[in-house]
């Protein structure tokens, strides 16, 4: 399993039509096949900067996500909202406590 880190930044007056989709979209991504975990973060001092955390099994079952429908309508939506380009990281994790 992996976590998919992306950073995505909105112009101010696109924030509700994000946050919109994102709910109408939310539970078909996390029930995406492979994807085990999604969560939404908005930064604390800028408030047009959020983060999508999702934790994946395998590279492909993110690949395969990337290449549906869903995800097609998803980002073709997403993409118009942005103030800068988008930044994604793919990190394997090492540790985790609660």
């Amino acid at each position: 399993m992996f976590v998919r880190i992306v950073k995505l930044s909105f112009h101010e007056e696109n924030i509700p039509a994000f946050l919109e989709n994102f709910e109408l979209n939310k539970q078909k991504i996390r029930n995406a096949s492979g994807n085990r975990f999604l969560e939404l973060y908005q930064d604390k001092n800028n408030k047009c900067i959020f983060f999508t955390y999702s934790y994946w099994e395998t590279e492909a079952d993110l690949e395969n996500y990337r290449n549906s429908e869903l995800f097609k309508e998803v980002w073709s939506f997403t993409k118009k909202l942005f103030n800068d380009k988008p930044e994604a990281w793919s990190v394997d994790k090492l540790a985790s406590l609660e």
